[in-house]
């Protein structure tokens, strides 16, 4: 190999943009090895171990075609007797059958332009009432996916701008091969004579056309065809200028020619092995890492290795249901010998949409606005295929496949644990403080890797908290729901200035408040948890007087109160500094504050879901001046909405940034999304909750980031159900929260998991699991005995009294000073 194309590989694995010269000399290029050892890295640093497929199901609309591609047998002329177009039903039929088998693609592929060549394409969509292929097409894309929810892609060829607006508009994404870019193989004896639509410029338009429509788009090569290497790189390189332009492809796809009888190419010659592998890592090191580099694997099958470690990251679709009509010849390999074969390459498997994960993430501009919301109701925070029915505060079983004691994903036996990870996980259990990078890397987590941080987690937490899990009875108390923030999350707030207007508005008298209280105590509580919206008449006097009035009817009861957001604004309405309007809320009797409205400590986020609350930095500003007037507070993260893996990142950090300087927090606490009555998921601009592996991941992987500065990683009940709890403190989680008595936030959302976990059913659940249970006080320390023992001889609650907001709901005009952030 010459020194001069050493550098060029290296480059490239670096990272490096080649030129057009760079480019075509690996045309000459014959050191396999030292190629696909500089592709595959590159690979691996934009996907890690993730390699995908699609789970789809094939509906061949027409198999009529105007080109006379030599090598195809997908197009065929006319027969009599035979329909030319599938039927509405009969494209329904073969729709239904692959939702049943958990397709979530429908892949139309059909004939380039068919009514311009056939008079019985054009009568037969005449009788169906339409015009053209395309027109079909966009009808049954549309039947589709209203009646069975898959979410189409359509290979309809070459099209106007009109055509795959039009399209854009039922359909995920779009594709086509570009194939080869050389005019040389529409001359005379070539695979394209005689193929009007596979002119290269004809192609290139299509795709340019959807590059400024900004859809999603597949295109990718076909080797072996008569082009040679040059041919191949001026064609990869095309499609690159095109994607740089527009940034719309999704993927490349590598394809190799495959003869077949019948054709005028039956005796031509497959491209070997070799120049497959070749291509692949060729194409990985001109797109860089980051590109989705496809082959299918049914055309290359028993050499699924070789080719993962030439630079692929997608297997393509794979059905279960119908056969790869393009190359019938080829069956689809069975899912689960997909994982194995995957995983005996030191991958893992994970299933994607039609439309890759970036696109889906970003779905308000790729996505027509009435397909957005379906594709976030798909999909995990990378984007990947929600694989479960299960969500926060719904009443369903664990997915399938996770097996806890300690925590089990769903994975291949032989797929290993990433060195990667490895270390990461290790310099986490010294008590190091990671990267940004390093602990998205951990949330990212899937299969093997999964199972090591779970494990890792579970076993920090047995050396520094033992097996004891503790927890609180304690009520919570929510004196009104009357907000002006219009968090986008909330379903609890209520009042005409609140994003959620469904409800009756509240505001608790100072007696009820008091009398849920007493009943806490009377029923063996020793802790008050009392947050609330923000009231527009409310100013810091408001909660000076609520925790004054239960610490003089109560003064053993431990007060735990006002979120952040309430310290802000009742200082603020005061025109006092944060610091002294703490002081006073100390001195009236407050114990501690809990960390919620942290929601995400992401700016990025909050500008989404909570606009107008205070900022990251604000909130770290009252929980630090908090923490320097003898406050203890908790933390906590609102997660599985909008965010993902880069922001619980910076939540983490900055945490553990605050907790290094002030020790303050005494416990971390995740909360995820509820989303079912969630004002954002309403409107289609938010994902359904975390996905169970997230939810227990970001307990763990919290166990692990914030050691050794908090010390207590709690889970939420009300939230994650008892099966979730479960399997979170077997994946480093040591506190059970608060009984509760009363839950109002989580049960607006649509939880299904109920306001109280009495004692004894904390225990039950602790002990089912073989650890200790130990009922606690706010801070930590035992609970007395009385109080124990008061707590388990409860009885039923007395009904709540909600105090209807008579002024608010009465007075007409805004008052003169609502404070919001800025």
């Amino acid at each position: 190999m010459a020194p001069a194309t050493d550098n060029i590989i290296e480059r490239a694995r670096r990272g490096a943009r080649l030129s057009a010269d760079e480019a075509h000399a690996l045309a000459d290029h014959h050191d396999l090895d030292g190629l696909m050892h500089a592709a595959a890295p590159l690979r691996d640093e934009a996907h890690g171990k993730v390699i995908t497929y699609s789970r789809k199901v094939f509906i061949p609309l027409t198999h009529l075609c105007r080109d006379v591609c030599h090598y195809c047998t997908f197009a065929q002329p006319p027969k009599p007797g035979e329909r030319a177009y599938l039927t509405p039903d009969e494209v329904l039929e073969i729709a239904r059958q692959g939702a049943a088998q958990g397709c979530r693609e429908a892949l139309f592929t059909l004939g380039d332009k068919p009514e311009q060549r056939y008079k019985v394409a054009r009568e037969e969509l005449d009788a169906l009432g339409y015009s053209t292929t395309i027109e079909y097409l966009v009808a049954m894309s549309r039947l589709v996916h209203e009646e069975t929810g898959l979410l189409p892609h359509a290979n309809p060829g070459v099209m106007t701008r009109d055509e795959i607006a039009g399209l854009r508009e039922v359909s995920v994404s779009q594709g086509i091969m570009l194939e080869n870019i050389s005019e040389r193989l529409l001359d005379k004896g070539m695979a394209h004579h005689g193929s009007p639509d596979k002119k290269p410029e004809v192609r290139l338009e299509t795709m340019r056309h959807a590059g400024e429509l900004q859809v999603p788009f597949t295109s990718g090569i076909l080797i072996g065809i008569g082009e040679n290497r040059a041919e191949r790189i001026d064609s990869l390189l095309a499609l690159r200028d095109l994607h740089e332009q527009y940034g719309h492809i999704q993927e490349i796809i590598v394809q190799n020619f495959r003869a077949k009888p019948g054709t005028k190419m039956a005796n031509w010659p497959d491209p070997d092995l070799d120049d497959l592998l070749w291509t692949i890592a060729t194409a990985r090191l001109l797109f860089g890492g980051e590109m989705n580099i496809q082959a299918p694997p049914n055309l290359s099958p028993g050499v699924y290795q070789r080719i993962v470690g030439a630079g692929l990251n997608d297997w393509g679709g794979v059905s279960p249901v119908t056969p790869d009509h393009v190359n019938p010849e080829a069956p689809w390999p069975h899912l689960e010998e997909l994982r194995e074969r995957t995983a005996d390459a030191g991958k893992h498997l994970a299933e994607r949409l039609a439309v890759y994960p970036s696109y889906a993430l970003d779905s308000a501009r790729w996505q027509d606005p009435k397909l957005a919301p379906d594709v976030l109701e798909c999909i995990d925070a990378d984007g990947l295929a929600r694989m479960e029915d299960w969500s926060p505060g719904l009443v369903v079983d664990v997915p399938a496949g996770y097996d806890f004691g300690p925590t089990r994903a769903p994975r291949a036996a032989s797929e290993p644990v990433s060195p990667e990870v490895r270390t990461i996980v290790d310099r986490a259990r010294s008590g190091e403080s990671l990267g940004e990078s390093e602990i998205a890397t951990l949330f990212r987590a899937r299969g093997a890797d999964f199972e090591h941080i779970c494990d890792a987690a579970d076993a920090l937490r047995q050396e520094v908290c033992g097996d004891t899990v503790s927890y609180v009875v304690n009520r919570n108390i929510n004196y009104t729901n009357v907000c002006y923030f219009k968090c986008q999350f909330c379903a609890f707030s209520k009042g005409k200035l609140s994003e959620n207007l469904r409800g009756t508005p509240y505001d608790l008298e100072t007696e009820e408040i008091l009398r849920r209280a007493r009943e806490a105590w009377e029923r063996g509580g020793t802790e008050v948890c009392m947050q609330g919206g923000i009231h527009p008449e409310y100013t810091g006097n408001k909660y000076l007087e609520i925790v004054s009035a239960v610490k003089e009817a109560l003064p053993s009861m431990h007060v735990h109160a006002f979120s952040p957001l309430e310290v802000w604004q009742g200082a603020e309405t005061l025109g006092m500094s944060v610091r002294d309007y703490l002081r006073e809320l100390r001195d009236a009797g407050l114990g501690t504050l809990p960390g919620t409205a942290a929601e995400v400590l992401d700016d990025e986020v909050r500008a989404v879901i909570c606009p107008d609350k205070i900022n990251t930095a604000q909130w770290l500003e009252v929980m630090e001046a908090a923490h320097s007037v003898g406050f203890q507070t908790t933390t906590t993260i609102m997660y599985g909405h909008v965010d993902g893996p880069v922001n619980w990142a910076r939540h983490l950090l900055a945490l553990r940034g605050l907790q290094e300087r002030t020790g303050g927090f005494t416990e971390f606490v995740p909360l995820p999304f509820v989303h079912m009555e969630a004002p954002i998921y309403l409107k289609g601009r938010a994902r359904r909750g975390p996905t169970f592996r997230e939810a227990v991941l970001m307990h763990a992987v919290a166990r692990l980031v914030l050691h050794p500065q908090i010390t207590n990683i709690q889970v939420s009940w009300v939230k994650m159900g008892e099966a979730g709890v479960k399997a979170c403190l077997q994946a480093g989680c040591n506190d059970l929260g608060g009984t509760l008595m009363n839950e109002s936030i989580t049960r607006a959302a649509g939880t299904q998991h109920g306001q109280e976990l009495p004692p004894q059913e904390m225990e039950r659940i602790i002990r089912e699991i073989g650890r200790t249970p130990r009922q606690r006080l706010t801070a930590y320390e035992d609970a007395p005995e009385e109080r124990r023992e008061t707590s388990f001889a409860a009885g039923e609650l007395e009904p709540i009294v909600l105090s209807p907001a008579k002024k608010w709901q009465r007075d007409g005009e805004e008052p003169v000073h609502l404070v919001r952030n800025g």
